[in-house]
């Protein structure tokens, strides 16, 4: 009888163990910059952005090197001009420097303007594709697995207004 009696206990104990288990949301994580860079796309965007970067740089170098000269002959050439032929081409040579850095500026603005263009589909893309095999393996919530990454999936219950009724808000 006695054994009986541990044998009911521990059925149980086991199947309401296994039934808590069950309650519980299924969490799993993912490297989302890993699979990003093993996407073709990401490959094809990151040539075009390197590409396109290349094609700034040259262009800003060119004008650097311009410059340079220009300043190179302007300070050979300055003993033998006037204060006032100095000075403006003082001024000419800062008007140029400053539409060098603007150009640096607006490079930089339009990299980052392409890079969002380029980089949103692949992403979106990707957390679609998180999303459908999430879904079909049962997994309420998906964690990137970089530090800091953050939370792919949130299918479980939300505790908000919940916690927001509690504390009288």
């Amino acid at each position: 009888m006695k054994h009986l009696k541990k044998i009911a206990v521990a059925l149980v104990l086991f199947v309401a163990a296994t039934g808590f288990v069950n309650a519980q949301s299924k969490v799993a994580h993912i490297d989302v910059t890993q699979l990003l860079s093993a996407m073709p796309e990401m490959k094809t965007a990151e040539a075009e952005l390197k590409k396109l970067s290349e094609t700034y740089n040259a262009d800003i170098e060119s004008s650097m090197t311009e410059f340079q000269n220009k300043a190179t002959l302007y300070q050979n050439e300055a003993p033998s001009k006037s204060k006032e032929e100095n000075e403006k081409r003082a001024i000419e040579l800062q008007g140029v420097q400053k539409n060098i850095g603007e150009a640096q500026q607006a490079a930089q603005r339009e990299l980052q303007k392409k890079q969002g263009e380029l980089f949103a589909p692949i992403s979106d893309k990707a957390k679609a594709a998180i999303e459908k095999v999430a879904a079909a393996q049962g997994y309420d919530y998906v964690i990137d697995a970089q530090a800091g990454g953050g939370l792919i999936v949130a299918k479980g219950k939300d505790l908000l207004a919940d916690v927001k009724k509690e504390m009288g808000i």
